[in-house]
């Protein structure tokens, strides 16, 4: 049977360069053949570098890579051909099917750039000093590491996910990457070698050298040092995780076979976008409609693109007044996070009429407050991930990165949690559907107005402290820098979700009277 799945492989491997999209596989496998060919030149490269360097590099390296096999099945959604439900009518033998995919599976385009890469570094070992033999059983460990890896969230994402993954729900997965990855790797791409690893990085080796995603190359390397008892922490969890994923994939394999279609895979693949991808609750719905208007309604879309444009513009007025370029800096970033949370201060008044589903729905207040929010923090946190890396670089401190995500973060959240109450207690009227967003009605009360203000006052007041120690982290230097990012957080959070409670509160006892703004404005 192994032999078979192999042909089968192998077959349609080459199948892939047939067909109508067969110019299309031939540009990507040429281009993989390329990015390989460089990658292992630049990996042998290594072995004339000090070996400090080698191990950062290659350890972090293969990190990276064991995430990106684990991940990527997730954020594309891409088909498994070997899925072993594939195999189900055949009646294969689940032990045998689960040994006979890790092989099958080594045969791709991805796994053999992969094992060209990783015979790169067991040359580069074996150069520093390592028994080839060693060399090579850890060099074959790290590469089922990475195969199984890939296995397993393929079979996370067949188990979990839809087979036809929506734009919406792609768009979820990929959030947090963007807002993880995009600074950390502008971080480290900031950094001055200078002949040596900088402290940090060093230590992020050493952390990731003890953890599964990179013990095997970790491994290797506390052999070419002569670190005895560190390459036996790191060969005790290579081996650890390579059994540990060997169990998870058979115990997937079994899943798959034994258990049924997910009774709501049929709703995904019915078309209904943002109200599939989120749950089947009344939160999900709420923040579904708001996601559909927020991204289609020219009246949010401008709002939302202005937020970005007016932070930017704030560093030029300081600069032409003579504010230092480090200091001025810093201000749009915390500029954007407090409108942004001051966005949804006035989002029940833009739902003008359509404010009837939800009070004659009879939904809670708390979901409706809180989905409400997930358009500007869907579009808020890459926003304010990747201004926050690009003011690091630009002023050249990355040790301001927790005290400043820590201010962020209490302006965000502090604004969300003032507009969740401002939104029922103060709507004023707006521009109906359909009109230009520059178009503002006449107003019979003012009392709006104070709304705005009190909410954008607000959030300023919870966020104080956090803007505080803030300032003595520049003034006074680094010691106050996990105490900015901690206050700024768990203070952000609080105000949050007190804000979307009281606000809830307030929604629940005030149905009349919004229904009765709405249709009189």
């Amino acid at each position: 049977m192994a032999a078979h799945v192999l042909r089968l492989r192998v077959a349609l491997l080459v199948g892939a360069l047939r067909g109508e999209r067969a110019v299309r596989a031939a540009i990507a496998l040429a281009a993989s053949v390329v990015a390989t060919v460089a990658v292992c030149v630049a990996i042998l490269g290594l072995g004339e570098a000090p070996l400090a360097t080698a191990q950062t590099v290659i350890v972090l390296g293969a990190a990276a890579l064991m995430l990106a096999f684990f991940v990527g099945p997730m954020l594309t959604g891409t088909p498994d051909q070997l899925d072993p439900r594939r195999f189900w009518p055949f009646g294969v033998d689940e032990g045998r099917l689960a040994w006979t995919l890790v092989l099958a599976s080594l045969v791709s385009a991805p796994s053999l750039a992969l094992i060209a890469v990783t015979a790169c570094v067991v040359t580069v070992v074996i150069q520093a000093g390592v028994p080839w033999a060693a060399a090579v059983l850890f060099g074959v460990i790290g590469v089922l590491s990475v195969s199984l890896a890939a296995r397993i969230g393929m079979a996370i994402s067949a188990i979990l996910l839809p087979e036809r993954r929506s734009r919406e729900l792609t768009i979820l997965f990929a959030l947090p990457v963007i807002v993880i990855a995009f600074p950390v790797a502008a971080y480290f791409a900031s950094l001055r070698w200078d002949g040596q690893v900088p402290p940090a990085v060093h230590t992020a080796t050493t952390i990731v050298g003890f953890s599964p995603l990179a013990a095997p190359q970790a491994f290797l390397f506390h052999i070419a040092s002569g670190e005895t008892g560190a390459a036996w922490a790191s060969g005790l969890v290579a081996a650890g995780t390579i059994g540990g994923m060997l169990l998870l994939w058979h115990l997937l394999v079994r899943r798959l076979l034994t258990a049924s279609e997910r009774p709501y895979a049929t709703r995904e693949r019915s078309g209904l976008g943002w109200f599939g991808s989120l749950p089947a609750n009344a939160f999900g719905a709420i923040a579904a409609r708001s996601l559909v208007y927020w991204l289609r309604d020219r009246r949010y879309i401008v709002n939302l693109l202005v937020v970005p444009i007016a932070g930017v513009l704030t560093v030029f007025p300081l600069l032409v007044a003579g504010v230092p370029l480090w200091l001025a800096a810093l201000v749009p970033v915390p500029l954007m996070a407090l409108f942004f949370g001051w966005l949804p201060h006035n989002d029940a008044a833009y739902d003008s009429t359509a404010l009837w589903m939800h009070i004659a729905s009879g939904v809670r207040g708390l979901p409706d407050r809180l989905g409400r929010l997930m358009p500007v923090m869907l579009v808020s946190l890459p926003v304010l991930a990747i201004g926050i890396s690009v003011t690091l670089a630009v002023i050249s401190d990355w040790h301001l990165m927790l005290p400043l995500i820590g201010v962020t973060a209490a302006l965000l959240l502090t604004g969300l949690g003032m507009s969740s109450i401002a939104s029922v207690v103060a709507p004023y009227a707006v521009s109906r559907p359909g009109d230009s967003p520059f178009q503002q009605p006449q107003r019979s009360a003012a009392h709006g107005s104070y709304g705005a203000a009190l909410t954008f006052v607000g959030a300023l007041l919870a966020s104080t402290p956090t803007i505080w120690l803030f300032a003595l982290t520049l003034i006074e230097g680094d010691q106050h820098a996990p105490t900015t990012f901690w206050v700024g957080v768990i203070s952000g959070v609080v105000v949050l979700f007190g804000g979307a409670a009281v606000g809830a509160v307030i929604f629940e006892r005030s149905g009349e009277r919004l229904m009765e703004f709405v249709e009189t404005t």
